[in-house]
């Protein structure tokens, strides 16, 4: 029984957490998704932002730079014909005397692929480079050839590094001299924005990180404390529980005690002194036979008729216990049985009324109902002084239910409160219901008191099986 008993605390415990923590993980994982989801977006906008901006300020510098070198050489090109090769050499040693930082230089390239000047790359000098492309498959010479053609762009492309000698991106700004058939442009590496935005993107996974170790702080925090608490009110109300289960237990011993003193009382008063006097009768026709005194037979048919209320008494004692009308003939037969013997017994006025159920109370209900009966009838003869009882029994859209009524004194509410063993049928006849998800009425007053005991629809068998029952029964 303990092992049962906590084996359902346990599942009731395990059940408890559960339900109060899954709803909680779950609302953590979908606040945590949401919250990467969101931050990851709105943090993408934003290094995209900041990636445009910083290319945006190269784009300009390199467009002031170019603005430079043109005016340096402008006055020049302005005045030379397009085949004026002094004017073109002068041009290329400004261009390539024009250095800036650890990496910036001008590039020129004729229109047919021809690199002209390349001061950081002196390699690329007097080679044609039509075709030329970056490790990345992006073409280089052609496009920015076609860019300055058609007035100027900017072009990307993967270059090596003059100061480092590693590859980098770099953004170059073209523009073309048409009369030359010159491509002139500069360029700056972009490394250092590629830096910035990796290095914002890891900022930003940092924070993801760190959000979800807040989250998952939070969140274990509260299961703790869920746990903590669930812990506190299981533990409480296993301990109500106990407490519950050890006051009906000792309930279930005062009934059995008080059913066993009943039965005991009942031999004694009852049985016990009728075999007595039949024992007495015997005695005494005995000795009358024995001297031949004609008064045996008299004392013969005393005892007789003194067995036959011991045998009387008996069935009385057993049909209390558990009266054979209520399995063979039903819960009507048997409550209108023990009205009759209760009115013979009592004297008190008994009223039996019913509609005919055709056995369609199943076992739990009928034995629930007779006992409420009994009970009932047990403390109208102790307690009521009544001396009118009406019972009625029938079915309805909701169940059945047995009404009891008396016109006695009532319930002393004070004397059942303070004499626990006074008000024990009454528990007895709550709880019984309450197995049966039933109600119990008691309605009591100065002129009487009215007992309603009502079993729900679901304790009515269908009228199939009840006829089956009732046949198996005969």
């Amino acid at each position: 029984m303990r092992r049962l008993r906590d084996h359902l605390w346990r599942n009731y415990g395990q059940k408890l957490f559960l339900t109060a923590t899954l709803p909680l993980v779950l609302a953590a994982v979908v606040i945590s998704v949401l919250v990467t989801l969101e931050s990851r977006q709105l943090a993408e906008r934003e290094i995209r932002n900041l990636e445009r901006q910083l290319i945006a300020a190269k784009r300009a510098e390199l467009k002031n730079y170019l603005s430079i070198a043109r005016n340096a050489f402008f006055n020049i090109y302005g005045r030379a014909s397009p085949d004026d090769e002094e004017a073109k050499l002068v041009i290329t040693q400004i261009l390539s005397a024009m250095l800036y930082g650890r990496d910036g230089y001008f590039f020129v390239y004729d229109y047919d692929g021809n690199n002209l000047v390349s001061p950081r790359e002196t390699n690329l000098i007097g080679r044609n480079w039509t075709g030329r492309t970056d490790p990345n498959g992006t073409a280089i010479t052609d496009e920015l050839v076609r860019l300055a053609r058609s007035g100027g762009g900017y072009h990307t492309y993967a270059s090596v590094k003059p100061s480092t000698g590693e590859t980098a991106q770099m953004v170059t700004y073209v523009i073309g001299l048409q009369d030359w058939r010159w491509a002139i442009g500069t360029g700056v590496f972009i490394d250092d924005v590629v830096a910035k935005v990796a290095a914002s993107r890891a900022e930003v996974e940092a924070r993801i990180r760190r959000t979800f170790l807040y989250i998952g702080a939070i969140t274990l925090a509260t299961l703790l404390l869920v746990f903590g608490s669930g812990l506190f009110i299981t533990i409480r109300e296993r301990r109500l529980a106990d407490a519950k289960l050890k006051k009906l237990t000792q309930r279930v011993f005062d009934a059995q005690e008080e059913e066993r003193g009943r039965v005991a009382r009942e031999l004694h008063d009852g049985i016990s002194q009728i075999l007595v006097g039949v024992r007495y009768a015997l005695d005494t026709a005995r000795r009358r036979l024995a001297n031949g005194d004609m008064r045996a037979a008299d004392t013969l048919d005393s005892g007789l008729e003194h067995l036959s209320g011991a045998i009387q008494e008996v069935r009385r004692i057993s049909r209390d216990l558990r009266p054979g009308a209520l399995d063979d003939l039903g819960l009507g037969p048997a409550l209108k049985a023990l009205a009759e013997d209760f009115g013979k017994r009592t004297g008190i006025e008994t009223e039996f009324d019913t509609v005919v159920f055709r056995n369609r109370l199943d076992e739990d209900a009928k034995i629930a109902l007779y006992r409420v009966a009994q009970e009932a009838l047990t403390n109208i003869e102790r307690h009521s002084g009544a001396s009118k009882l009406t019972i009625d029994l029938r079915g309805h859209a909701r169940g059945a239910t047995l009404r009891i009524a008396d016109d006695g004194r009532g319930l002393d509410q004070t004397h059942a409160q303070d004499t626990p063993s006074s008000g024990l049928g009454l528990r007895n006849m709550q709880e019984r219901m309450e197995q049966l998800d039933g109600n119990l009425r008691i309605l009591s007053s100065k002129t009487g008191t009215v007992i309603e005991a009502t079993v729900p629809l679901s304790h009515l068998l269908p009228p199939e099986k009840a006829k089956s029952e009732t046949k198996a029964s005969a």
